[in-house]
């Protein structure tokens, strides 16, 4: 999802929830103040009745023994301003002693007297009033819902020494809410939620627009920014590349345009070093190119005048020199060939790094390319002493795509690197296997081995790991044999591995793909 995706996704929800958390807490709002016009309403209405009548609970004592129910009516006469209500008069501890209520109570019914002393409490103190805007209580004709009720303290002045006023009774009244017409939802909805939900859809459209304009800005120079990084990944850090694409100038004088201008000046940083790096990659590959040319025929033809030196030596072997100075000759003409053999390997990576290098693939059975260079080095291993075996692994066919030219040379340095360090008598196996969809090509032989601080940098050139290895005098090269193995593998694809350890000779495994 993209940044503007979510930004919206993230307005939109807020929106919504806020517009969600506005109704509720408009209808919250509403129903309190309902309650508490409510409680103030009974609360009035109890105060005028207690100073009209303050001897209510005397009147009740009177009229219950001669005319019980001309009490209840004159409570109901009370209440003719006040339909949905009911007033009960109460004892000290919650007993009904009169009430005007349709539902039937049985002697001795009493409410929750908590309810009624906190009301009677907020009549009487300011600052219960405010710790209790509206009381919510028991109402004896209802008894499952609680109702908004208000009471008021009875006192009976009793004439004596030290007699004080007592509360001994509560006139109590249950308040419920006044039907509405048309009900109490619609008249909600029409003359609140209607009212509310039409501002609020026109602020949340007022504020998508915002959003709206909010996330364009923002996202624009965001966007543009991706779309030079992506087409810098695309192009890369060529100036050439980049030659034919101008990017618009950059206005915005905010963090974006600061940083696209940033952007800008490291992405032409890097051209700048880019095309200087490539400058001297192709000057260094062109070097070593030029230089190998021109050692090549000094070298061989250095190499060739000493065998023809030796070789008129053993024609006539009584104008033989010395046989200090026939080892003399012979040590240069080692170390002849070992400069040609390195001038020649330099060559060949510098023409397998050119960028502009193809190969030249043919889909072949790599076991039949084995058995050919297995016969090439056939009479080398006889010379040796040394014991080679071709074989093929598993019953898949090896098949692989592959430059023959480079594969070849790729397993004849493998091979020549473990005759070189093979002793007489030992043994060299060349493998090839299909795995999967890889080919795997193991040249394994039984020599020394390889030191295991020496195998990272094995492949890396003019690195010489063996340890048995004169630097001067002898005829195994300087190293670059094994890092053009890495470069042919790594041009097919594939890779080269090396497993070996002091005493147990070396495997070297090349995986190309299969087919």
């Amino acid at each position: 999802m993209t940044v503007r995706r979510r930004l919206a996704l993230t307005i939109l929800l807020t929106g919504l929830l806020t517009a969600a958390g506005v109704v509720a807490t408009v209808a919250l709002a509403f129903q309190r103040f309902e309650q508490e016009s409510t409680f103030a309403r009974a609360d009035a209405f109890l105060e005028r009745v207690v100073d009209m009548y303050p001897d209510l609970l005397d009147q009740q004592q009177r009229l219950a023994r001669s005319e019980p129910e001309a009490f209840t009516r004159f409570l109901g006469n009370l209440l003719l301003f006040e339909p949905d209500s009911q007033l009960y008069l109460l004892a000290a501890d919650g007993t009904v002693l009169a009430h005007t209520g349709q539902a039937q109570l049985g002697a001795g019914f009493k409410v929750a007297l908590a309810p009624v002393q906190q009301a009677a409490a907020a009549a009487r103190s300011e600052a219960a009033r405010r710790a209790a805007p509206y009381v919510m209580g028991d109402d004896p004709g209802h008894m499952n819902a609680d109702a908004v009720v208000a009471a008021r303290a009875l006192q009976r002045q009793r004439i004596a020494p030290g007699a004080d006023t007592q509360a001994v009774g509560f006139l109590y009244i249950v308040c419920r809410k006044q039907a509405l017409a048309g009900g109490e939802p619609a008249v909600f909805r029409s003359s609140l939620v209607g009212p509310v939900l039409a501002l609020l859809v026109a602020l949340m459209t007022l504020g998508t627009l915002g959003a709206a304009w909010i996330i364009t800005t923002i996202t624009r120079p965001l966007r543009l920014l991706s779309d030079e990084v992506a087409a810098a990944s695309r192009d890369g850090f060529s100036s050439a590349a980049a030659a034919g694409t101008a990017p618009a100038p950059v206005t915005a004088a905010d963090e974006f345009g600061r940083l696209r201008q940033g952007f800008r000046a490291m992405l032409s940083t890097l051209r700048q070093q880019w095309d200087e790096l490539k400058r001297l990659d192709h000057f260094r590959r062109e070097s070593v190119s030029n230089l190998s040319h021109d050692l090549r025929s000094p070298l061989t033809a250095t190499a060739a005048c000493l065998e023809t030196l030796q070789a008129r030596w053993n024609e006539t072997p009584d104008r033989a020199p010395a046989a200090e100075d026939q080892q003399l000759v012979a040590v240069a003409l080692r170390n002849t060939r070992n400069a040609a053999d390195m001038v020649r390997s330099l060559g060949d990576l510098a023409l397998l790094d050119e960028p502009e290098f193809r190969l030249r693939p043919l889909r072949l059975d790599l076991a039949e390319v084995l058995d050919d260079i297995g016969l090439r080095f056939a009479q080398r291993a006889a010379g040796q002493g040394v014991a080679l075996a071709c074989r093929q692994e598993g019953d898949a066919a090896p098949v692989a795509t592959v430059d023959v030219e480079l594969f070849e040379r790729a397993v004849a340095n493998l091979l020549d690197n473990a005759f070189k360090h093979t002793p007489r008598g030992g043994r060299i196996a060349l493998a090839v296997q299909r795995v999967g969809e890889e080919v795997l090509v193991s040249v394994q032989d039984s020599g020394a081995g390889i030191a295991p601080e020496a195998l990272p940098r094995l492949f890396d050139r003019l690195v010489q790991a063996r340890a048995s290895v004169a630097p001067a005098t002898s005829d195994e090269g300087k190293g670059l044999g094994l890092a053009i193995v890495k470069r042919i593998a790594e041009l097919h694809g594939g890779s080269v591995q090396v497993a070996s350890a002091p005493g147990q000779g070396t495997t070297a495994t090349l995986r190309l793909p299969a087919g």
